[in-house]
């Protein structure tokens, strides 16, 4: 073998692993950069007879689509999220970025079309929950209030029991006030929502309730969505307790339409009451709701908030689950699975 003949069989076999080399190093930098890069958008061509834009003017973005800020320009920023707080008075945009800034907290208020004695009207309970549930949700700043339920457990119909007994007052069934419940929560849970609060003024609402948030809360663990009766809103805020301090009897602030609702209402709604004709124990309703005043409902309404919103604080958002992370182009395994395919 001649020396040229020689020279040319080392470079030739020098030359594999170099290139061999190269492929692997070419193949890695496309599997871990590609990823992260964007297209270059095409441009089209343009248009017959259209005039060119003149040199040293960017030309005008195609209809439809905004333009880029000049070079030094910050953008516009984000329009900032709405502080409404009542879903029904916001867009679909507005919730999604609500949700989308951390307000996963959402509040169902349950109220009730009952009779309230002759001296306040039938959709009481509406009203007092409503402006509850707004101010609940302004005091933990994360939250949304949903519209308020209407139609719950009242009695039943046929048998006109309970307050169904008066003109005006609707019932449905516990199982299909459970049942709309479930449909809301499942719901708020599908668009972002962590916490949902089911928040009853009724007392024929907190079994169903209660019920609803302990099933859903174990279905919905793994991820990471908490359902929460908010008990002592209803039971345990310290109204009565308070009165009874005032130097009221527990027969005089009575149980249903007395000094605690009318006195609510009083505060959130004054013209929902009208003591025209009102004798007290009379009419459906029962103690002396004549001794309400706006000042004491303003009070009643706070500690009601102050029970919710510290019970809602006690809770806390659900542990969360961690996702499996996705398979990734550029893990490690994927490489190894790339040379081993390389090399044979």
């Amino acid at each position: 073998m001649t020396q040229s003949d020689l020279a040319r069989t080392i470079a030739a076999r020098a030359a594999v692993p170099l290139a061999f080399a190269l492929l692997v190093a070419f193949l890695m930098a496309a599997v871990l950069v590609a990823p992260g890069m964007a297209a270059e958008p095409a441009v089209a061509p343009a248009a017959a007879g259209a005039p060119a834009a003149p040199v040293g003017v960017p030309a005008a973005a195609p209809v439809g689509i905004p333009a880029a800020a000049p070079v030094g320009v910050p953008a516009a920023a984000p329009a900032p999220v709405a502080a409404e707080v009542e879903i029904e008075r916001m867009t679909w945009i507005e919730v999604r970025d609500a949700v989308a800034a951390g307000r996963t907290t959402v509040i169902i208020p349950a109220g009730g079309t009952e009779q309230n004695g002759r001296h306040m009207i039938i959709g009481k309970h509406n009203y007092i929950v409503a402006e509850a549930a707004r101010r609940t949700a302004r005091a933990l700043g994360n939250a949304l209030v949903a519209p308020v339920l209407a139609y719950v457990p009242e009695g039943d119909p046929a048998k006109r029991e309970g307050n169904m007994a008066f003109p005006g007052t609707v019932s449905v069934p516990p199982d299909v006030y459970a049942a709309v419940l479930e449909g809301a929560a499942a719901s708020f849970k599908a668009h972002g929502f962590r916490t949902i609060v089911l928040m009853g003024d009724h007392g024929q609402t907190q079994a169903p309730q209660a019920q609803v948030a302990e099933k859903l809360t174990k279905a919905w663990a793994a991820a990471g969505v908490r359902v929460l009766n908010a008990h002592n809103y209803y039971a345990n805020n310290g109204g009565t307790a308070w009165l009874v301090a005032q130097g009221e009897s527990r027969a005089a602030f009575g149980s249903h339409a007395g000094i605690e609702d009318t006195a609510q209402l009083m505060a959130v709604l004054p013209s929902g009451v009208r003591f025209a004709g009102f004798k007290p124990d009379a009419d459906g309703a029962s103690g002396d709701a004549s001794r309400a005043t706006a000042a004491r409902g303003e009070k009643l309404l706070q500690l009601k908030v102050d029970a919710a919103v510290a019970e809602i604080k006690a809770a806390g958002p659900a542990p969360m689950t961690a996702p499996r992370a996705a398979n990734s182009a550029a893990e490690p395994g994927f490489l190894a699975r790339l040379l081993k395919l390389v090399i044979g």
